[in-house]
């Protein structure tokens, strides 16, 4: 799969520690340490579809509290190697639409989500931060960010994505099998079915515009199972 040079570069040209943006999709919308950055932007990319298809790595404690990011398979993070759990990644939507994907056969143009700028004096640790936790499956690469308001420029921010080529990335399953999995799934970090529902709160809480049916259903089916179980006793 190749990746159109303006957009999706993994080129190591990073911009200038004084503009260094991140993009978060995933778990890095809720929380990322509060303490190295100084601006967090909503807004959205296009070109992308998120899905929980992919498998996360295990938390670093560069930080004094840290957290995971779901369509990866999460052998530590919110699951174990005999369940591996599921966080997001991001898949190029001509790539995507090459697939069949059991959830939905479409997907907004837009994928919500934050552009932190990091402190000058904090970029190396929070690079360090993310190349550890990211190091199972995710790769670097770049992408102009839109902010939420009308009259802002586009940014250039720094995203982590677990491309299809990565062997943590499980691709479409089935949306019940894929909630009930979710739900099943527990690791060091917590119950992989916090990661779900944790993103869905956040997503909800970003613009009226912000939500994504793919979270939203797997968070619905996922809920329905806290139900059924509750009523079982």
């Amino acid at each position: 799969m190749t990746s159109s040079a303006d957009s999706r570069s993994t080129s190591s040209d990073d911009a200038t520690p004084e503009e260094f943006w991140l993009y978060g999709y995933g778990q890095v919308l809720f929380p990322f340490p509060s303490h190295p950055h100084h601006r967090r932007i909503p807004g959205y990319v296009t070109g992308y579809v998120r899905r929980f298809w992919q498998v996360p790595s295990p938390p670093p404690q560069i930080f004094s509290s840290s957290t995971d990011t779901f369509s990866q398979a999460s052998e530590d993070h919110r699951g174990t190697p005999e369940a591996p759990g599921r966080v997001v990644t991001l898949i190029e939507r001509s790539y995507w639409s090459s697939l069949t994907d059991h959830h939905h056969d479409s997907a907004p143009e837009r994928v919500w989500g934050v552009a932190y700028r990091i402190r000058p004096d904090r970029v190396a640790e929070v690079r360090e931060y993310l190349d550890i936790r990211e190091i199972n499956g995710y790769s670097i690469h770049y992408a102009p960010f839109q902010p939420a308001a009308a009259d802002a420029e586009p940014i250039r921010a720094l995203v982590y994505i677990g491309t299809p080529d990565n062997a943590q990335f499980v691709g479409p399953q089935d949306p019940q099998a894929l909630a009930e999995h979710i739900f099943r799934s527990s690791g060091p970090s917590g119950p992989n079915k916090d990661y779900l529902l944790g993103l869905d709160d956040a997503l909800a809480e970003l613009s009226p515009e912000s939500g994504d049916e793919h979270v939203a259903d797997l968070a619905r089916r996922v809920r329905a199972l806290e139900q059924a179980k509750a009523a079982d006793g």
